[in-house]
């Protein structure tokens, strides 16, 4: 589409700063580029890159086109999608965003079971952390993202999906290892190995304290599981992780379930906007459907959250 393949020169201009850089990436000569660069300016009215010999800076006036022009590139490929879907009910194109622990049981359990279905129905994925992943569904980069917990934000809606309970990670021969259930104010003197600040879980395990009038020692923070897990085996800390096999973990980490504790698991979409068929529809699916948290047989690895 012409009006797409524009946004996106401006948009490569806009993130290298180098004509020669934007020309190569888009594969484009470079006078090309320039004077379309000089023709969007002078259509304008106004210079959108500060010029430092070769180098291009972006203003604020520039500033102001990219964040525009980033939700209109991603509201017109939701109609390109759109109109595609149009033309194939039983196809289109879903963005997805997920928390990387969804990816070893949950979204394979979901995309699995729905392309059973509609097999002809593409998927573009994407990992990060829950707040990311918020933040890409309200920009129009997704449709759709699985997190936890449920975002504060009135920016997007909220449907729950199952829910996963919330385990105490303790070293072999811990203290808290022979417990059948613990609570975790029976851990509150201990050093506890946590996940960054804009992770889901962080947020659960934030509150889950205040809830037990604990005040934790946070030793180290990650973004990753398994990092936690293999800390965790080193007898650096305990930690809140959410239910996984006991042989998903690194040797040495022992899973004591939390008595009362989980998390509940939910798909979110931008308030306000239409979604795609195709991502309508899965929606509706998902939603639909019933889906369990991992058993206690079967390998998941485990990533970040």
């Amino acid at each position: 589409m012409e009006l797409s393949d524009g946004l996106r020169w401006f948009l490569a201009l806009a993130e290298t700063e180098q004509v020669t850089a934007a020309a190569d990436m888009l594969q484009v000569a470079q006078p090309t580029l320039s004077r379309r660069l000089a023709r969007l300016e002078r259509d304008l009215g106004a210079e959108l890159f500060d010029r430092h010999g070769r180098r291009l800076v972006l203003n604020d006036r520039g500033r102001v086109l990219r964040d525009h022009a980033r939700l209109a590139l991603a509201e017109l490929s939701i109609a390109e999608r759109e109109i595609a879907s149009l033309d194939s009910p039983d196809g289109g194109a879903v963005r997805l965003g997920f928390l990387h622990s969804f990816g070893t049981w949950l979204i394979p359990e979901v995309l699995r079971a729905y392309r059973d279905k509609r097999p002809k129905v593409l998927f573009t994925l994407y990992q990060d952390a829950a707040k990311a992943l918020v933040d890409r569904v309200i920009d129009g980069r997704d449709d759709l993202a699985f997190v936890s917990p449920r975002p504060r934000t009135p920016l997007v809606d909220w449907a729950a999906v199952t829910h996963q309970r919330l385990a105490l990670a303790v070293p072999a021969g811990h203290r808290l290892s022979r417990h059948a259930v613990v609570d975790l104010g029976a851990a509150s003197d201990e050093p506890f190995i946590g996940m960054h600040q804009d992770y889901g879980m962080r947020r659960i395990f934030d509150e889950m304290c205040a809830d037990a009038g604990i005040v934790p020692n946070v030793v180290f923070e990650s973004s990753e599981l398994a990092t936690i897990g293999g800390l965790v085996s080193a007898s650096l800390g305990v930690a809140v992780m959410p239910w996984q096999e006991q042989h998903a973990w690194p040797d040495g980490v022992v899973l004591v379930p939390l008595r009362g504790a989980g998390r509940d698991i939910g798909i979110v979409w931008a308030s306000g906007r239409t979604l795609p068929p195709a991502a309508e529809r899965f929606l509706k699916f998902t939603t639909d459907s019933r889906w369990q948290e991992p058993s206690e047989t079967g390998r998941h690895d485990v990533t970040d959250v």
